[in-house]
């Protein structure tokens, strides 16, 4: 199968999973309007560090450069600095959360994307800072001539599909503030935390292995609960 043939398969393999998936938004019952909206883009690429697909059945047709986007946080920002994130941000009166994540995208990395680039959903997360965050996940192609913006984003980075599926992902430990695992995503020599981590967690349960996988309980850590 060549690269072209595999891409468009993982293309509509995952569009056909995130719309038998019952996405699961969250309600927020009694505080009506309290919390804030926010979306993130969780973006294929279509090659990425050329690393093969640990133990993937065959029908699966995971192209063996597909890869995630994401960014290091800048350092003078006064919340969550340095910190791994996937593009997103706050949604403007009226948008929707598609709108928002391709907004996002163009701003912080200089990816424009048309609205077609979307191929659905998945579970809302709330966060401890008051934020209720919808992944958005869209097919972003080669992204061959990206620009990070110095105002949000410190860098980019293109990162295999195959880092994420490691033996040692996903790591869970208890907190004393919480009865709930905090969760973090292993990547590199790093870490990656929940809510982040949460959201990268099922894309790869839900998406990559057909695993029906709930996140949204999982815990934050303590650092990021402001």
């Amino acid at each position: 199968m060549t690269h072209r043939a595999a891409d468009d398969t993982l293309r509509t393999l995952l569009k056909q999973r995130l719309g038998a998936w019952p996405v699961q938004a969250h309600a927020d019952p009694g505080q009506a309007g309290t919390r804030r909206r926010a979306a993130v883009a969780i973006a294929v690429l279509e090659e990425g560090a050329g690393a093969e697909l640990p133990d993937l059945p065959r029908h699966e047709h995971w192209s063996r450069d597909a890869a995630l986007l994401l960014t290091r946080r800048a350092g003078h920002l006064r919340q969550h600095a340095g910190q791994w994130a996937l593009p997103g941000g706050r949604l403007d009166e009226g948008e929707t959360p598609e709108r928002a994540a391709l907004r996002e995208l163009d701003e912080e990395v200089g990816l424009h994307l048309p609205p077609d680039a979307v191929l659905g959903r998945l579970d809302d997360y709330a966060t401890r800072s008051g934020y209720t965050i919808t992944p958005v996940v869209v097919w972003a192609g080669r992204a061959e001539a990206l620009v990070p913006n110095p105002a949000e984003v410190a860098s980019v980075h293109r990162i295999p599909v195959a880092e994420f599926l490691r033996d040692d992902a996903p790591l869970l430990n208890r907190i004393p503030q919480s009865e709930h695992p905090v969760l973090r995503m292993p990547v590199g020599k790093a870490w990656i935390a929940a809510p982040t981590a949460a959201m990268i967690y099922q894309f790869r349960e839900v998406l990559i292995l057909g695993r029906p996988t709930r996140v949204a309980h999982f815990e934050q850590p303590v650092f990021a609960w402001k």
